[in-house]
C-alpha cells in the first residue's frame, strides 16, 4: 500500500526538477516516450509566463505548442504548426554531471527574446531512460535519442545548444543530421577530433581526462567514491563555479539508486561502437570556452576551427569555468541569440 503521504513529498531534486523549473519558466514538464524508453524534460514558448518574454519583444510570432504535453507531463508528441516567421526553437542538452535544469537562466533568456526552447534529461539522467546495457550508452545511441527527442516535440528544424556530453553529441547530430539543424552551438566541449587529437600531442590536455581513464578502470569504484560522504568529490567537480541549490539536486538525482552507474557508462562505452561521424560540419557552428575550463585545453578549443567547412565562430569567456550554462547563462544566451539571429533558417 501507498504511503499516503507520497503525494506531498518533494520530487527528487526539488526545487530543480523539471516540473519545478517549467512551472518557473511559466511551460510544462514532459515525460516524452521515444525509442521504447522515456525522456523527462520542459518545453516553453514566449508570452507564456515569463517576464519580458512579450511577443512585443520576439524577432516572431511565437511557435504553437505541439498538442498533447500536459502540465503533468503526459507526453510530447504532434507537429507544432509553425505561424509565419516564427523563429526556429532551441534545443538545450546537458552533460555530466548535470540535468536540463542547468540550463533554466540561459531558457528564460531566450524566451524572452522570442524562441520556444526544451531541455531534456539525457539517457541515463532521464529514469525511464535507464538501460542496463553499457552498449546502449554510445555516441550513435545517444545521437539517435537526441533526433528522437526532436521528432516528439514536433521540431523538423531547429537550432542546437549542447554542453559538455551535450556538445559531443551536438557535433556528431551537426555531420550526421545537418538537415535538421540552423545553427549548432557547442558550450565547453571542442569538437571530438580536436580533442583526440589534442589528446595524442598535449600532456595537459591527456592529464586532464585522467578522471575519464579511472572511470573505464574502476567504474564501481569511481561510483562510491563520487557518491561517498555525501557526493564530497562529485561536488568539488563543479568548481564552485555552479550555484550550491543546483549542486544539491544534482547530487540528490545522481544518488538514486542506477543513475551514477548509467551515466558513468557514457564514458565506459566511448570509442567502443562502430565508428561514427564527426563530419563534415557545415552547420554554422558556435564555440564557447571558458577560459578556466578544467576539462578542455586552449589547444583544442583553438584546433577546432580546423575540423568545421562551414560558418564558424569561436568565443573565448574570459575567466569562465566549464561549467557554462550554470555559470555564465546571460552570456550562452547573448552569444546563441546573436548567431541564430545570424542563421535564422
Amino acid at each position: 500500500m501507498a504511503d499516503r503521504h507520497d503525494s506531498q513529498r518533494p520530487a527528487l531534486g526539488a526545487p530543480h526538477d523539471n516540473a519545478s523549473v517549467a512551472a518557473r519558466l511559466g511551460g510544462e514538464p514532459f515525460e516524452l516516450p521515444a525509442r521504447g524508453l522515456a525522456f523527462a524534460g520542459y518545453r516553453a514558448s514566449p508570452g507564456t509566463g515569463v517576464p519580458g518574454a512579450a511577443e512585443a519583444h520576439s524577432p516572431a510570432a511565437p511557435r504553437t505548442a505541439a498538442p498533447g504535453v500536459g502540465a503533468h507531463g503526459t507526453g510530447a508528441h504532434g507537429a507544432a504548426e509553425a505561424r509565419p516567421g516564427a523563429a526556429l526553437p532551441v534545443l538545450l542538452v546537458h552533460g555530466w554531471p548535470e540535468f536540463a535544469a542547468g540550463w533554466e537562466a540561459t531558457a528564460r533568456e531566450l524566451l524572452a527574446a522570442g524562441y520556444e526552447v526544451a531541455a531534456y534529461d539525457q539517457r541515463g539522467y532521464s529514469p525511464g531512460a535507464r538501460p542496463d546495457d553499457v552498449r546502449a550508452y554510445d555516441v550513435a545511441e545517444l545521437v539517435a535519442d537526441m533526433a528522437a527527442v526532436a521528432e516528439g516535440l514536433g521540431w523538423e528544424r531547429f537550432h542546437l545548444v549542447g554542453h559538455d556530453w551535450g556538445g559531443i553529441v551536438g557535433w556528431a547530430f551537426a555531420a550526421v543530421h545537418p538537415e535538421r539543424l540552423a545553427s549548432f552551438t557547442s558550450a565547453a566541449s571542442a569538437h571530438p577530433e580536436a580533442h583526440g587529437r589534442r589528446m595524442a600531442e598535449d600532456p595537459d590536455q591527456r592529464r586532464r581526462m585522467e578522471y575519464m581513464r579511472r572511470i573505464r578502470r574502476d567504474p564501481a569504484g569511481m561510483r562510491e567514491a563520487l557518491l561517498d560522504d555525501d557526493g564530497a568529490l562529485l561536488r568539488s567537480y563543479y568548481q564552485g563555479a555552479v550555484p550550491a541549490a543546483l549542486v544539491d539536486s544534482y547530487v540528490e538525482r545522481l544518488s538514486e539508486p542506477g543513475a551514477m552507474d548509467a551515466v558513468l557508462s557514457y564514458y565506459r562505452q566511448f570509442g567502443e561502437g562502430a565508428p561514427i561521424a564527426y563530419r563534415p560540419i557545415t552547420v554554422p557552428a558556435l564555440y564557447l570556452w571558458g577560459s578556466r575550463d578544467a576539462a578542455f585545453t586552449r589547444g583544442a578549443a583553438e584546433l577546432t576551427a580546423d575540423y568545421v567547412e562551414g560558418p564558424y565562430r569561436f568565443v573565448e569567456l574570459t575567466g569562465a569555468t566549464h561549467w557554462l550554462p550554470e555559470e555564465k547563462p546571460d552570456e550562452i544566451a547573448a552569444a546563441v541569440l546573436d548567431w541564430a539571429s545570424r542563421h535564422p533558417d
